[in-house]
Parts: structure tokens; C-alpha cells; sequence
């Protein structure tokens, strides 16, 4: 896992095998959204629009939104509307505005309930639109203010001009009639500027005629986020940390996964790998204290990370894959001797594999054949937290037993500590991988039904987990 890609099989496997736990993250975090609720009291938001006539530059605009949203206009609002323990400075956080398309300023105002919000964005929209007013008429000087009526009167004047020298103009071509002609088109030129200096005037006086485009509407539900949008957003956020918790633990995985690495982990040979039906036991076996409870109830006690079993041959088949086995470890052993079968706790996948190979060896010849001999097997679990191996009695040697990706190297090399501290030499590993049968249930029952009885010694350190 830790050098795959993360495909969508993947999370659906977190989700398929992890679903308890992460229902029970999500409705954490349902509950942590609904806690935010009630640390953040119910808001609701008012609009009103305000046209501005008139040609207006996009920087003009963004002034005047400035203006909207000033802490003069917000301390006029508050003043007016004197809402008791509201001051300006706490109204200012509530009041923004934004320019749209078509010259319109939009002013909201958000309080608790929605009357006053209505109240707030009615009462920011008429003091802006008073202060803005009060801005244009303070910026405009005399002259500015009599510039209209004094282009008025030389557009007049020119054109009655105009129309005396064309009536005393000579139609021929002597200098003083063309002389008379050049000042004429002097003058027009001069009517024709004083006429465009008119028209730039008229919008800067129409900039002060804001119009308010009716009342704000009162509304109708909360401001987001709203209760049920912070539940929702707790139970995803919950639920996405969980998923993505799972990915970044198996990317970080040190659990060797191929041959290679848990042989040289546990310092031995590999014999070969066998396949384990990947059946459900008919009852859970007892779950020893509360935290054992609560990992099974939460569904953590199983590996999310193991790839779904491949479907296997028949019983046939996997019968050939122990006596291999068996019979590569009775080609390691140059005397036949009793072996300790080291299978790791809560490994349950390598127990029923053990088990399968204990009884492989009781079905061999007897060492009084022709045959060199086999090796007596009994199955010890040794735990991974701190492993303890029985002392060498009549036993000389150890088969470690395990399942692939379910031990770091250094749980598997705390055992081969082990079994070196009790005098126990490691002849081989065994690797176990679960399949799905295509057989009927009942075949191989005779075999399995005997393997719960094998899989653990009289004097073992702890039982199959």
C-alpha cells in the first residue's frame, strides 16, 4: 500500500470494511457541527440597492462603496437607529456593499433577527446616500456652479455673431472674404467646444441624484451558515479526516509485504506460501477487556488494508500446497525432531494454516519407513506486543507461521529475538494467504473442523487471537 496508487477501490474498501467506525466519526462530527451551532446564534442578512446615474468609472465605484461601508455612514446608521448596547464599531462588522453591473451599489446589513436587518440596511442606504449628496455639494466651487449658464450665454452670442458676419461676408474670392470665412470657423469651433464643455457638466451635477431602489426585502431564513449547514459540514469534515487518516496510515506502513523482506525480518528461509479459506468463524471469540470490546465493536480489529482475496482452486489444490511446504521443510532438517510452530497472536489466517500443517504431519509416514523421517509439530501463539516463546524441552527449532502486511519488521524481529533467546533456531517461515473457495462449504470440513483442536500447545505463552 505504501507504494500503490490510491484508486477508488481503495476508499471503497475503507468504506466497506470500516463502515462502523466511520459512522461513528461522522455522527461526531454531526454533534461537533451542532456544538458550533449553538457557540454562533442564529444571523439574517437584508440587501438594498442604490442606482447611480450617470457615467461612472469602475475606481468611482469602488469609492463609493468605500464610502457606503465608512465608519461615518455606519455611526450616522446606529445613531439613528440607537439600538441599546449597539455601538457604531460593532455595526460596521455587520454592514458590507459591493458594486454590480449597471452602476448599482448593493448594501447588506446582518443582525439577529430579521426585522432589525431590514431596519440596519434601510438606515446604512439613506445615510449614505445623504452623505454622498453632502460630499458633491461641498466639492462644488462658485465658479463650477455658474459655468453653465456663462457657456449658455457665449453659445448665444457666438451664434448671433456667426450670423451677421455671414450676412456681411462677400461670396467672392478677395482676402477680406476669405478672411471673414477663416473667423467664422473660428467661432464655430468655439460654439462646438462650449456646446461639449455643457454636456460634461450636466452628469457631474446628476452624480449627487442617487436613487434608492426600494426598501429592503425582509428575510426569509438565517444567514449561512445556518445549523443544518454546520451539522452537515461536521459530519463530511469528520468523515473525510477519517478516510483520508486511513490513506496517509498505510502510506506510511513499514509492514513488510513481500518474500523477501519478512524473510530477512525474521532472519530465514521461505518455504512457500499457503492458502487459507477466508471463512468467518460462527462465533466471535471472547474479547478479553473493554478496549478489545470497543475495537471490535468499531470493526478496527480487522485489517482494511489487505487486498480481497483471490479465488482459489478446489480443496485438492491447496492440499498440495501444505505437503510441499512439508515436505521442503523435512528437506531442511537433516535429523527428524520436534518443531515449535510460532504463530503470532490475533492472526487467525496463520493459526487455521499451522493447524493445517500440524495435521499434514501426523498424516505422514512413520520415521520407521523408508522415508527420512518427519518432524513432530505443536503450535504455540506468541504475542507481538511482548513475545515469549517456551524454553527449549523437547522441541528444537521453530516454523514461524504468518499472514503477509500484518507485522512491522520490528514485531517480527522481536520474535525471532525470542525464539534465539529460547534456544530456538528458525527453520523456515511459512507465509498464509487468504482465498475464496469455490467449493461448497462442506468440502474439507473434516479437515478444518480438527484444526481449532491442534492450534494451540498445552504449554503455550497465548492462544490463536
Amino acid at each position: 500500500m505504501s507504494e500503490d496508487t490510491i484508486r477508488l477501490v481503495t476508499i471503497g474498501r475503507i468504506i466497506r470494511r470500516r463502515w462502523r467506525l466511520l459512522a461513528v466519526l461522522t455522527v461526531v462530527g454531526a454533534l461537533v457541527g451542532y456544538g458550533a451551532s449553538l457557540l454562533f446564534p442564529p444571523s439574517y442578512t437584508a440587501s438594498a440597492s442604490v442606482l447611480l446615474p450617470g457615467q461612472w468609472e469602475e475606481r468611482e465605484l469602488l469609492t463609493q462603496v468605500d464610502i457606503a461601508t465608512s465608519s461615518t455612514v455606519v455611526d450616522r446608521a446606529a445613531a439613528t437607529l440607537g439600538w441599546p448596547g449597539v455601538s457604531g464599531r460593532e455595526l460596521q462588522d455587520r454592514v458590507s456593499a459591493k458594486a454590480a453591473d449597471g452602476n448599482i451599489i448593493t448594501i447588506s446589513g446582518t443582525a439577529d433577527t430579521p426585522e432589525r436587518a431590514q431596519q440596519l440596511s434601510d438606515q446604512v442606504v439613506q445615510q449614505f446616500v445623504t452623505f454622498a449628496a453632502r460630499l458633491v455639494g461641498d466639492n462644488t466651487d462658485p465658479e463650477a456652479a455658474t459655468q453653465p449658464e456663462a457657456l449658455r450665454q457665449m453659445v448665444v452670442q457666438t451664434s448671433r455673431r456667426i450670423t451677421e458676419l455671414a450676412d456681411a461676408a462677400d461670396p467672392g474670392q478677395t482676402v477680406a472674404s476669405v478672411q471673414t470665412r477663416t473667423e467664422l470657423a473660428k467661432l464655430r469651433t468655439a460654439l462646438q467646444e462650449a456646446t461639449n464643455k455643457l454636456d460634461q457638466a450636466a452628469p457631474a451635477a446628476n452624480k449627487a441624484n442617487m436613487v434608492v431602489m426600494g426598501p429592503a426585502a425582509r428575510p426569509a431564513g438565517e444567514a449561512p451558515p445556518t445549523r443544518v449547514q454546520l451539522i452537515v459540514a461536521g459530519a463530511l469534515l469528520f468523515f473525510l479526516l477519517a478516510v483520508i487518516g486511513h490513506l496517509t496510515a498505510a502510506r506510511m506502513s513499514r509492514r513488510p509485504r513481500t518474500e523477501p523482506e519478512i524473510a530477512a525480518a525474521l532472519g530465514s528461509v521461505l518455504l512457500g506460501t499457503v492458502d487459507v479459506p477466508d471463512e468467518r468463524p460462527a462465533h466471535r471469540p471472547e474479547r478479553r477487556g473493554p478496549r478489545a470490546r470497543i475495537r471490535w465493536l468499531l470493526g478496527v480489529d480487522v485489517r482494511w488494508d489487505i487486498p480481497t482475496p483471490r479465488t482459489s482452486g478446489d480443496e485438492a489444490g491447496r492440499q498440495i500446497r501444505y505437503r510441499r511446504v512439508y515436505a521442503r521443510l523435512r528437506s531442511q532438517l537433516p535429523l527428524p525432531r520436534r518443531l515449535l510452530v510460532v504463530v503470532p497472536d490475533g492472526d487467525e489466517i496463520a493459526h487455521r494454516a499451522a493447524g493445517r500443517l500440524v495435521a499434514e504431519a501426523e498424516n505422514d509416514p512413520s520415521p520407521s519407513s523408508s522415508s527420512t523421517g518427519y518432524p513432530m509439530l505443536r503450535v504455540v501463539g506468541v504475542s507481538v506486543d511482548r513475545p515469549m516463546v517456551p524454553d527449549r524441552d523437547d522441541e528444537s527449532g521453530a516454523l514461524v507461521v504468518l499472514s503477509a502486511g500484518s507485522w512491522t519488521a520490528g514485531e517480527l524481529a522481536g520474535i525471532a529475538e525470542a525464539c534465539a533467546d529460547a534456544k530456538h533456531e528458525v527453520v523456515g517461515i511459512v507465509l498464509a494467504g487468504a482465498v475464496r473457495s469455490r467449493s461448497t462449504r462442506s468440502a474439507g470440513r473434516p479437515r478444518d473442523a480438527a484444526i481449532p483442536a491442534l492450534a494451540v500447545g498445552s504449554d503455550a505463552t497465548g492462544g490463536p487471537g
